[in-house]
């Protein structure tokens, strides 16, 4: 069952841009259709009969701005309410509404410590938002955000959202939830503080949803990509306070989950679809460890960060090379070296069983 109604503190009003903070958006044919029970809808101009590609018509009509089946889905998932989902054309699209509603074009900033997911600064920077960086630290072993910096630097530059990723991406680390909730405090009154879990799942640690009731200015994504295994149907999602939910619903254009996506996110969200998610983050875990005490053994391989996530970061004296053997056996790995920091750096992902032998082998004719 889905939480009763959030009683939370209200959310800081003033961190929404002045201009957004009464925007009513776009009032799409199903966001004004009458209150009244209707049989014949004739408001939105959609073709009368249905398309020969889609003999039914389950698309001849437009969706539900947030099919309200998929975002009850998304509550009980994470025993939250509805009022504070919002679903997207995948993370991306919530980063870049947050980006939109509370940042003004060439003012105000975001927070990101790098390395980090790119799509933080991208979007700030078509937004025409500054974007200050707290570098993050590292020992070979693991990574760590630094989160006092993070907090000081918000202050320094009145930046209103800081993005930390956990676990990070591409370094695999979790931010320890009492630094993220220290972290919310700090900032409570001068900027939103978004935990970016896409990685969720492969993680121990509990979720930053936990701290969305006593910090009104966190924000957490999530998203089916993953572990749910739904990249190419773009399902994301930000889990806000309903104040800020309900801003960034009106700031997203018109109609941004298709009907056959809302569909299989619906299904991937069910009691069989969801324990073969855990199973296969299970699976996922288990190739992780293996792989990674693989890579470890590979000459030149000088670091293999401890990772919380479906993926290994690896440093070598020689990346080019070990590109070439992996490219060699036909095996993609994703080239960091232009990153800040990660001049040596290869991200590789972990794939099935099959993929992961075939990884295998090729590191043993390498040391062969």
């Amino acid at each position: 069952m889905t939480a009763a109604p959030s009683r939370t503190a209200p959310f800081p009003a003033h961190l929404v841009r002045e201009d957004l903070r009464d925007f009513t958006g776009y009032s799409s044919a199903r966001t004004s259709a009458p209150g009244v029970p209707a049989s014949i809808w004739l408001n939105a101009n959609e073709a009368g009969e249905p398309s020969t590609a889609d003999p039914d018509g389950e698309c001849r009509r437009y969706p539900e701005p947030q099919p309200p089946a998929l975002v009850e889905a998304f509550a009980d998932l994470w025993a939250t309410t509805p009022d504070r989902v919002v679903v997207g054309r995948g993370s991306d699209e919530v980063i870049e509404l947050l980006v939109r509603t509370l940042c003004r074009p060439g003012g105000d900033g975001i927070v990101v410590a790098p390395p980090t997911f790119g799509m933080y600064a991208v979007s700030a920077r078509l937004h025409g938002v500054p974007v200050h960086e707290v570098p993050q630290t590292d020992d070979d072993l693991t990574w760590r955000v630094d989160t006092d910096g993070l907090a000081r630097t918000a202050r320094l530059t009145g930046s209103r959202v800081v993005f930390v990723a956990s676990p990070g991406n591409p370094t695999g680390t979790v931010v320890p939830l009492r630094e993220l909730a220290a972290l919310a405090e700090e900032l409570a009154e001068e900027a939103v503080v978004v935990v970016d879990e896409a990685y969720g799942e492969y993680a121990e640690q509990r979720s930053a949803i936990a701290l969305l009731e006593e910090r009104p200015n966190v924000v957490v994504l999530r998203t089916l990509s993953k572990a749910h295994g739904l990249a190419g149907a773009r399902i994301g999602i930000g889990l806000a306070h309903p104040d800020l939910a309900a801003v960034l619903r009106r700031v997203q254009a018109p109609y941004p989950v298709p009907a056959p996506v809302a569909a299989m996110g619906l299904s991937a969200l069910g009691p069989e679809a969801l324990a073969a998610t855990r199973r296969r983050v299970q699976q996922t875990l288990r190739l992780r460890d293996t792989a990674g005490r693989r890579l470890r053994d590979v000459p030149g391989v000088r670091a293999v960060y401890a990772s919380d996530a479906n993926f290994l970061l690896v440093r070598s004296d020689d990346p080019d090379a070990l590109l070439h053997t992996l490219a060699s056996a036909g095996i993609v790995v994703r080239d960091l070296r232009h990153q800040p920091g990660l001049h040596d750096a290869l991200r590789i992902t972990v794939g099935t069983a099959d993929e992961m032998t075939a990884l295998d082998t090729a590191l043993r004719e390498n040391l062969a």
